[in-house]
């Protein structure tokens, strides 16, 4: 089967020739240079290696807007075309980007919202994606995903974790103002996107983490008022489109399942099977007839802390439970940290059949 055979047969719940595999959020530098150290090989090759075993590839459009978003900022900090900056933060092994400037977070009322400076569709040239497809597909068929958009995070980007919070409590007015124009925003971009590829898109990321290792951040309820209806509605749209929504959420998520079902998504995505109450075999029991699964292998315990018998175990049992009759896509639950031991990540590709 060619790659895109075995994800379409994954989302049609069918079982496939071995099953479908994509690397998700890939592996980190320095997880990745010592990967190349092991291997014995040079990071290019490395990353042409890397590049050839995942099912899915990727399209997006580029930025072609003001210079004053999008841009590099002194000591390594970045802005994106939200306004967000993001600094460099180093721990003892890599260098993550946080956030450290949230343009929205002096913001009193809804009408404050007016004057500033959201991106628009016309900040992106979307004329190259079949030539992106067209490339992707030179020498063989692939799944091709497009990124749709994550509403609620995106907002609180802005806004800031603690305000966009008390918001969606105490200041709904302007929560919901805010959700709506990233929501607007997110659909036109979608749209224009899914048009472009004039029905070559098979897959639309979208995210919004809303679990954290304990249980949901947001009460059930809320969650249902607040931000359920605009994701529901940028998955109508990409349903419109022609293609499959794959939704992201990391951490403790069983209790939303249903609602993320009637939201309209085709696929949950990451599967922290670390965090409280996610199990694979119950996921599989209860939503597997109305879900697909992508992720799943534990980049938070099994790869950077087990055995590489450990890993091709978890695997195999990932393929065996959630595989069953289809309707799974093999990918670590996130992605491969720094430290994670290279020959765990061997042991990974090889039960996965992507390295010999």
């Amino acid at each position: 089967m060619t790659s895109r055979e075995r994800v379409i047969a994954a989302l049609a719940h069918r079982e496939s020739d071995i099953v479908p595999f994509s690397l998700g959020f890939g592996i980190n530098y320095p997880a990745k240079a010592e990967l190349a150290k092991y291997m014995k090989i040079e990071m290019g090759e490395l990353d042409r290696l890397l590049g050839s075993v995942s099912d899915i590839r990727h399209v997006g459009p580029k930025y072609i807007g003001p210079k004053t978003r999008n841009i590099g900022l002194p000591g390594g900090s970045h802005m994106d075309a939200w306004g967000v900056i993001r600094s460099p933060v180093k721990n003892e092994r890599d260098t993550y980007m946080e956030i450290s400037h949230y343009p929205l977070s002096h913001m009193k009322d809804a009408e404050e919202l007016e004057g500033y400076m959201f991106p628009k569709l016309d900040w992106f040239d979307f004329s190259d994606i079949p030539g992106q497809i067209e490339a992707h597909n030179k020498h063989g068929e692939y799944a091709i995903m497009a990124s749709g958009g994550n509403i609620f995070e995106a907002s609180w980007y802005m806004r800031g974790f603690e305000n966009m919070f008390s918001d969606l409590l105490e200041e709904r007015e302007f929560a919901r103002r805010l959700l709506e124009k990233v929501t607007d925003y997110f659909v036109g971009f979608s749209r224009k996107i899914l048009e472009a590829a004039n029905g070559k898109i098979d897959l639309v990321f979208t995210a919004d983490d809303i679990g954290g290792q304990n249980g949901l951040l947001i009460s059930p309820p809320l969650w249902e008022e607040m931000l359920k209806p605009f994701h529901k509605r940028l998955n109508e749209t990409i349903h419109e489109g022609g293609a499959k929504v794959i939704y992201h959420s990391d951490g403790a998520v069983m209790e939303a399942v249903e609602g993320l079902v009637d939201m309209g998504i085709d696929v949950l995505e990451a599967l922290q099977f670390d965090a409280a109450g996610m199990d694979p075999s119950k996921l599989k029991e209860t939503a597997g007839d109305r879900l697909c699964f992508h992720g799943g292998v534990s980049v938070q315990s099994t790869l950077p802390f087990g055995t590489p018998e450990e890993v091709e175990a978890e695997v195999k049992e990932r393929i065996k439970i959630l595989g069953k009759n289809g309707g799974y896509i093999l990918a670590p639950s996130h992605a491969i940290q720094a430290g994670t031991p290279p020959e765990n990540i061997c042991a990974f590709l090889k039960a996965a059949g992507r390295l010999f």
